[in-house]
């Protein structure tokens, strides 16, 4: 979903339309129409390790949609690579799920409540915008309360909401969901066609990356 799409508000993003995965194609990534290199290259985590972002937002619907098949991706990615989730905050009212997001990896929660954010907006139709929302859902999941907001709002998961704007901005994330691989290359559904070609295009510069480290 691109960032102008974005003003249409939460009603109008849930009623748009899943993503559909284009016909894989074979032919070899271009620079420039299936992906982009970076002018300047952006720091990754992990040493010896290919790292590959998912920039992602709960609310939109093409993140839920392309959820499934990226967790079946990660399934088989070759051991030199790994794979990190950054929720992006193209406005203020976005923070609230970043915010989110890091309380429940701060919890040891994210694998299993992760999928289940999702659904809690786009299945069970659910406003998980706010801070009253948010921890309210996370009541109902068994987790402590006072624990959990205290983590919300603590130092350190607001400077890691602050990191992942940094690095949507660092990769100049047009839409979501996106892919950075490497701190180098970005692609997306626009650029490559289909986030299923995207994840194709992903392949492929994993391998270019291996072979210029």
């Amino acid at each position: 979903m691109k960032r102008r799409d974005f003003s249409l508000g939460a009603a109008g993003l849930l009623a748009l339309p899943a993503l559909t995965p284009a016909v894989a194609q074979s032919r070899t990534p271009d620079e420039g129409s299936d992906y982009l290199a970076l002018k300047q290259r952006v720091p990754t985590e992990g040493a010896g390790k290919i790292e590959v972002i998912e920039f992602f937002w709960y609310n939109c619907p093409h993140c839920n949609a392309f959820e499934p098949r990226l967790e079946e991706w990660i399934k088989r990615i070759p051991k030199d690579v790994v794979v990190k989730r950054v929720p992006v905050a193209f406005r203020d009212d976005f923070v609230p799920q970043q915010r989110l997001f890091y309380t429940l990896e701060a919890m040891g929660k994210l694998d299993t409540l992760h999928r289940k954010v999702f659904n809690a907006i786009h299945v069970d139709r659910q406003n998980l915008q706010r801070e009253d929302g948010i921890a309210s859902w996370a009541a109902k999941q068994d987790l402590d309360r006072a624990k959990f907001m205290e983590l919300y709002n603590s130092f350190s998961v607001s400077n890691k909401a602050r990191r992942a704007t940094q690095l949507q901005n660092l990769f100049r994330v047009e839409g979501v969901p996106a892919l950075g691989i490497a701190g180098r290359y970005y692609t997306d559904a626009t650029l490559a066609g289909s986030m299923e070609r995207a994840l194709q295009v992903t392949d492929y510069l994993i391998g270019q990356a291996r072979k210029n480290p």
